[in-house]
């Protein structure tokens, strides 16, 4: 899980207390390979699941299931293909652009 704030309110503390067969992983927080992890899923959207049509779950359920097999047939790795210095710089050029934009 994310370091959300929602997962560590009382209630949901309670409810893991009463559930000890649920352990909770918390991710680093700005973990960079979370972002290659929702890469991967806007992959999968864009690829597959925008392009199809699905009549039931269990369709839906097999058809990303055989996605993933072609996908892990011919895994591709993702590389970064800019510097954290154009990144930045990226950054400041788009702050700098709606600086005064009121909102």
């Amino acid at each position: 899980m994310d370091n959300a704030s929602t997962h560590k309110t009382p209630a949901v503390k309670r409810w893991l207390l009463a559930h000890p067969r649920f352990v909770i992983h918390f991710t680093p927080t700005n973990s960079s390979w979370m972002n290659l992890v929702e890469r991967w899923f806007a992959e999968l959207t864009t690829k597959k699941l925008q392009r199809s049509t699905h009549t039931s779950v269990q369709q839906l359920n097999k058809d990303i299931r055989a996605w993933i097999e072609t996908w892990n047939d011919n895994p591709r790795p993702y590389v970064w293909v800019k510097t954290a210095d154009q990144i930045l710089d990226s950054i400041a050029h788009y702050c700098a652009r709606i600086k005064d934009s009121g909102h």
